[in-house]
C-alpha cells in the first residue's frame, strides 16, 4: 500500500478545510475538484471572479464542497487585517499596512488558519518558497516550543528497510542550510510530530554523521552529539514517545547487523525511521540519491514546526501532486 493510499482515507475521515490560495492556476482548480470528488476535505480556493473564469474554464464544482472566495472583496478581510496588525504591530506594522498585506493571497490564506476558517494551506505552484515561508511566519508563526521552521521529505521506499520500515523521514532537506545543535533539536522534535501525523508507530531518530559513537573527532561530529543529547533530554522532559541517538553513521542507523556491532548500547539498532542530517547539503543530496537511484517516491519538502499546517509545492507540480500535498496537510492538522 502506497503512502497516499494510507493518507487519503485518514484525511477524508477528518472532515477538515484546506485553503488553496492560488486559484489563478488551472492546476489548483483541477486539484480542488479532485479533492472535492474524493470527499477528502472541504476546499476554499482564493480567486477573483476574473481569475476563476479563466482558470476554472470547463471545471464544475457542482455538488462538491468547494468554495471559490474573492479574497480582494471578501467581508472577512477586515477581521484578518486586524489579526495581522495585532501580530505584527511590535514589528512596526500599521493598520493600513495590514489591510494592504491582506490583499496578498498568501497572507489572506494564512490568516484564515489564524482565525479558524481553514485548517491547513497548500500553495507554491506559482509562489516562491521564500514568499511561502514569510507569509506563514508573519501570520501564524512557529509552534509552541519551536523557534525555527524546517522541512522533511517523506521517502516512500520501493523496498522496506532491513528492519521492515516502508517509509523514512529525512530532515532537514529544504529550509535550514547549516543548523546549529539547538536548531537541530527543533528539527528533530518537529520531524517526530510529522512522523506521528503521517506514519504512526514509534519514531526512531538517528542523528547522522561520518562517525559512530566517537569513531572520529571533528566539530561537525560534536554538533551532532550535542544535538542528540539535547533531544534525548527534551523528549524525556516533555514526555514524547520516541527513541533517539547519535552520532551514528548511516549504516549503523539503518542496518541492524551493523548497528548492533558499531553501537551495541544504542537505542537505535539499525532500525531508524527518522534521519536527521547535519546540514542542508547532506540532507538534500541524500534524498535525491534515494529518490533517483533507489526508486523511492519523495514527498516534500513538507514544512513543519509552524503553528498551523502550511505546505509548499513544486513549481512544476501536477494537480495530482497538489491533491497529495493536501492529504499530507490535512493529516498534519490532526496532530496538535
Amino acid at each position: 500500500m502506497s503512502l497516499m493510499d494510507r493518507l487519503i482515507p485518514k484525511a477524508k475521515s477528518a472532515g477538515l478545510t484546506i485553503v488553496l490560495p492560488e486559484g489563478h492556476d488551472p492546476r489548483v482548480m483541477l486539484a480542488a475538484k479532485k479533492i472535492g470528488e474524493l470527499g477528502m476535505a472541504k476546499v476554499k480556493v482564493l480567486a477573483t471572479p476574473a481569475e476563476a473564469e479563466k482558470s476554472a474554464d470547463g471545471i464544475c464544482f457542482c455538488g462538491l464542497d468547494v468554495a471559490v472566495i474573492d479574497y480582494l472583496s471578501s467581508p472577512e478581510a477586515d477581521a484578518l487585517a486586524e489579526i495581522l496588525f495585532e501580530r505584527r504591530k511590535k514589528k512596526g506594522m500599521t493598520p493600513e499596512q495590514a489591510k494592504e498585506a491582506v490583499k496578498n493571497r498568501l497572507y489572506f490564506g494564512n490568516l484564515m488558519l489564524s482565525n479558524g476558517t481553514a485548517d491547513g494551506l497548500v500553495a507554491g505552484s506559482i509562489a516562491s518558497t521564500p514568499d511561502m515561508l514569510r507569509s506563514a511566519f508573519h501570520c501564524t508563526g512557529t509552534a509552541p516550543g519551536i523557534k525555527i521552521g524546517s522541512s522533511c521529505f517523506v521517502m516512500d521506499l520501493r523496498e522496506p528497510t532491513l528492519s521492515g520500515d516502508p517509509t523514512l523521514l529525512y530532515a532537514d532537506c529544504g529550509v535550514n542550510p547549516n543548523p546549529n545543535a539547538d536548531e537541530l533539536v527543533d528539527i528533530a522534535i518537529s520531524t517526530i510530530k510529522t512522523h506521528n501525523a503521517l506514519i504512526g508507530g514509534m519514531p526512531k531518530v538517528a542523528f547522522l554523521s561520518f562517525s559512530t559513537k566517537g569513531s572520529a573527532k571533528h566539530e561537525i561530529v560534536d554538533k551532532m552529539i550535542e544535538a542528540a543529547e539535547k533531544t534525548k533530554a527534551r523528549v524525556a522532559a516533555e514526555g514524547i514517545e520516541a527513541l533517539v541517538d547519535g552520532e551514528l553513521q548511516a549504516d549503523a542507523a539503518l542496518v541492524p547487523s551493523v548497528g548492533t556491532k558499531k553501537a551495541p548500547g544504542s537505542a537505535i539498532q539499525g532500525d531508524a525511521n527518522i534521519l536527521i542530517f547535519p546540514d542542508l547539503n547532506a540532507g538534500n543530496i541524500c534524498y535525491k540519491i534515494t529518490e533517483r537511484l533507489a526508486g523511492a517516491d519523495a514527498y516534500g519538502p513538507i514544512l513543519q514546526g509552524l503553528a498551523k499546517p502550511v505546505n509548499d509545492l513544486s513549481r512544476g507540480c501536477s494537480a495530482d501532486d497538489i491533491v497529495g500535498v493536501a492529504a499530507i496537510t490535512a493529516c498534519q492538522a490532526l496532530v496538535k
